[in-house]
């Protein structure tokens, strides 16, 4: 690979392996000059530029020798055999990198471009004419000129203080959104257009270019997210020969959030699009997807920011297993594993997914990990935090969840009575009071013998620790009536 490319500039490149024209980060994330260029390649956040970084002007190939945006007229006053001519003189007009930090700088030239914008997006909205192959390769060109770009530091990279909570922190948004989201714009046209042969696409909308998206899901402002979102959900169902590599490259992105940065803005967005791709797995489901479901998508609950991307997560995983019910158990267990000891708010958002995941479990997958789950609701309903214990004492609500208890509710009765019987004699909330009494009336009605069986067992446990307390304290006693005997001897002896 490094031959390669050192080779690279002593031959002409194929389409497919044609390297992006030199672009800049966009100006109105870092103060660069009306007109810059640079490499095209990506960098990560610990890696960005500082803010105030001196870039030299450098007019971008594509743009006119001379240097100056001119204006061009528009596609309706020119014939259509001169329409190609005129696309290719738009898209040079739009590689010009303007600064958007200051809104008096490079007005006419902002309009301009705006207006080239427009109307490069009208026309292949339209469908007034099929572009060429190499009006193809430059839009796609142009399109990585304006988008590929160096992202500014997060908010919590470029302060001195410790990092804050992402739920707390403030949508970014950059001041040259105006004129991405037209760029945005023009590739989700491109994709989605019935005139686009995805043969000649895939040369331009390459591993590359779609690794170079994945990146952009980092960035901090939400509105470019969605358009991601968008376009590279249409990507993949466009470009079959993509899929194997975007689920990979999503893995990828998973895996160093889960362990190593535990920071990314666009998790909730990719999970998004999984939830899509899931919903359209085939039966029986691959192992490729089950290790996914296992190896990137449970761990997704350990960290702290879950609450921030936990509703699509959760959708994921009850795709899953809607999709093939005997993951249930595998889904379960995993839930167990990444249940959080010490945030109670983590804990609500667990006990809604567990609902849902058991809204979808058969009898079978249920009897398998029913031992470990209700000794974790048991803990749950007995949480000082009322949140907790509420929502824990909410799956008795749904009716599939207490025909799967009715049915083996000799196992899992005695698991739950201690913790039933320690919120009716002491628990501080007078709602979760109300809810145990229901909900172990309930237990009374379902099977009174078996109730009156855990009362029996519950009362002996309770006199045994009496018992075994009384017992306790009188060894201590003992022990101390000892001490303080030897104790005198000892003065005495003395």
């Amino acid at each position: 690979m490094f031959k390669k490319i050192m080779k690279g500039g002593h031959k002409k490149p194929s389409k497919s392996d044609a390297p992006d024209p030199p672009s800049a980060p966009y100006a109105g994330n870092n103060r660069n000059s009306p007109a810059v260029a640079s490499s095209n390649v990506v960098v990560n956040h610990a890696s960005r530029p500082a803010a105030g970084a001196a870039i030299s002007a450098i007019v971008s190939p594509h743009a006119p020798p001379n240097g100056i945006m001119e204006l061009v007229p528009p596609f309706r006053d020119a014939p259509v055999s001169e329409r190609q001519n005129l696309f290719l003189r738009k898209l040079q007009v739009c590689c010009f990198l303007l600064d958007f930090s200051d809104t008096m700088k490079n007005v006419r030239e902002k309009e301009i471009k705006r207006q080239a914008l427009m109307e490069l997006v009208d026309f292949i909205q339209s469908g007034s004419g099929k572009i060429s192959e190499s009006c193809q390769e430059e839009m796609i060109r142009m399109i990585s000129v304006n988008i590929f770009r160096c992202l500014p530091p997060a908010s919590h990279e470029n302060t001195g203080q410790e990092p804050t909570d992402p739920e707390e922190e403030e949508p970014c948004m950059y001041p040259s959104w105006p004129h991405l989201q037209l760029v945005y714009e023009l590739l989700l046209r491109y994709v989605v257009s019935s005139d686009t042969d995805t043969k000649v696409a895939k040369r331009y909308i390459d591993h590359s270019f779609v690794l170079k998206l994945l990146d952009l899901f980092d960035s901090e402002d939400p509105r470019e997210r969605e358009y991601l979102k968008t376009i590279l959900h249409r990507i993949y169902g466009k470009f079959m020969v993509h899929r194997p590599f975007i689920r990979k490259a999503i893995n990828n992105i998973f895996y160093r959030f889960i362990y190593e940065s535990e920071r990314h803005a666009g998790i909730g967005e990719l999970l998004e699009i999984l939830g899509s791709i899931i919903n359209g797995f085939a039966l029986p489901m691959k192992e490729e997807h089950k290790l996914f479901l296992v190896r990137a998508l449970l761990p997704l609950h350990k960290p702290k920011s879950v609450g921030m991307y936990h509703q699509q997560l959760s959708y994921c995983i009850t795709q899953f297993v809607e999709k093939d019910f005997k993951l249930a158990d595998t889904v379960i267990r995993g839930l167990l594993k990444y249940w959080p000891v010490t945030n109670c708010q983590k804990e609500v958002l667990f006990l809604g997914e567990l609902e849902e995941v058991l809204e979808a479990t058969q009898a079978a997958e249920f009897q398998r990990c029913m031992v470990p789950l209700f000794k974790q609701i048991s803990r749950c309903l007995n949480s000082s935090h009322f949140q907790v214990a509420e929502r824990a004492l909410f799956l008795w609500n749904n009716e599939h969840i207490v025909s799967l208890i009715a049915q083996n509710r000799t196992v899992i009765l005695p698991i739950l009575f201690e913790a039933f019987e320690r919120n009716v004699s002491s628990h501080w909330n007078q709602a979760v009071h109300g809810l145990t009494v229901n909900v172990r009336k309930m237990f009374m009605e379902m099977d009174a013998e078996l109730f009156e069986e855990c009362q029996r067992q519950h009362a002996e446990k309770e006199a045994k620790a009496i018992e075994m307390a009384e017992q306790r304290d009188l060894i201590w006693k003992r022990l101390a009536e000892a001490a303080a005997q030897n104790g005198v001897e000892d003065m005495a002896t003395t």
